[in-house]
Formats: C-alpha cells, structure tokens, sequence
C-alpha cells in the first residue's frame, strides 16, 4: 500500500469518525431534551396531585362546615316551632341567627368572589385532575424515550469502534423510535398500545 492510499484510508476513517461523533453527539442532545420532557412531566403530574388532593380536602371541609350550620339553623328552627310562646325579641335572635346561618350555607354551594365554593373546588379539581391525567400519559413515552436514545448511543459507539455497518444501523433505528416517543411525550399526538 502506498502512502497516498493510506492517507485516502485515514481521511476516509477519519470522516466516519467525525460523522458518528457528530450523530452521537446529536443523540446527547436530543437524549437531554428527553430527560427534561420526562422530568418536567414528572413535576406536572406530581404538583397536579397533590393540588386534587389539597381541592378535594378544602371541598370536603366546606361540605362539613356546610352541614354544621346546616344542623344549627335546623335545632334552631325547631326549637322556634316548637316553642310557639317565646318572647318576641329571643324569636327575633334565633331568626337572625338561622339568616346568617343561611346566607353560610347558601356561600359554602357557590362563592365565585373567592372562588371558594363547593361548586368552584370541584370545577377545580376537575381542572387539575385533567392536567394530572395529561402528565402522566405524557411520562411513559419520555421513559422508553430515555431508554432508547441511551441504547442508540452506545450501539453507535460500539459501531464506531468495531466498524460494523450493522449496529450502525440499529443505533439509527433506535433513535428514529426514541425521536418518535420524546416528541409524542410532548405533543401527545398519537395513542401508542402499552404506553
């Protein structure tokens, strides 16, 4: 062999080294872009739980509430039917005690001012649930994502090292699939079965 033929041979191996730097490096990148898809998911769903938890928890405690002056406007309505000769200003105070009682009540079913109502919490945590529900669909795809674009990586490099078309081959095979999952963990744009 000639020395202009190794230096063909060295420029033609040197080319394919910078190649498969620049696709493994490529990879890196979109493998830290998954990463990120997949942990930002991760925060989604958790901070989503928790606030259904907390929305459901408040919307339990009005309806407790709720019912609490529920049972004192009812004692005290009862005990002015029942006691037909009480004095009028004690008949005046317990009404005015059963109106606020009421006008409780009636704030705990609905409160848009503060956005507090029953009928606000549940709208809410329905919001929340969805938001949860979307996190958690989107999080799989990022994981097997992952999973790929790591194996792709390492089938590149031992590509690289052994010279073997082949597992070159399978390496762009499983970034294509690892590519097709990071975007659907973003877009959410197909229905893929066991995910």
């Amino acid at each position: 062999m000639t020395k202009l033929d190794e230096l063909k041979d060295d420029a033609k191996h040197g080319g394919d080294n910078r190649r498969a730097a620049l696709y493994i490096s490529i990879l890196a990148v979109l493998l830290a872009v998954t990463n990120l898809g997949g942990g930002n998911a991760t925060k989604e769903f958790m901070a989503n739980y928790i606030a259904v938890s907390d929305t459901y928890n408040f919307y339990q405690a009005k309806t407790l509430r709720q019912t609490s002056y529920q049972l004192a406007a009812d004692s005290l309505k009862l005990q002015l039917a029942t006691q037909p000769d009480m004095p009028e200003p004690a008949r005046t105070a317990i009404q005015a005690n059963i109106d606020k009682y009421q006008a409780a009540i009636k704030k705990y079913d609905s409160d848009p001012e503060k956005g507090e109502g029953k009928k606000e919490l549940l709208e809410k945590a329905k919001i929340y649930e969805q938001l949860r529900d979307t996190a958690a669909r989107k999080d799989p795809y990022f994981d097997r994502a992952v999973a790929l674009l790591e194996i792709a990586i390492v089938t590149a490099s031992v590509a690289t090292m052994v010279e073997v078309p082949a597992i070159m081959a399978v390496s762009v095979i499983l970034a294509i699939i690892g590519s097709i999952l990071t975007f659907n963990g973003y877009t959410l744009m197909f229905s893929f079965p066991f995910f």
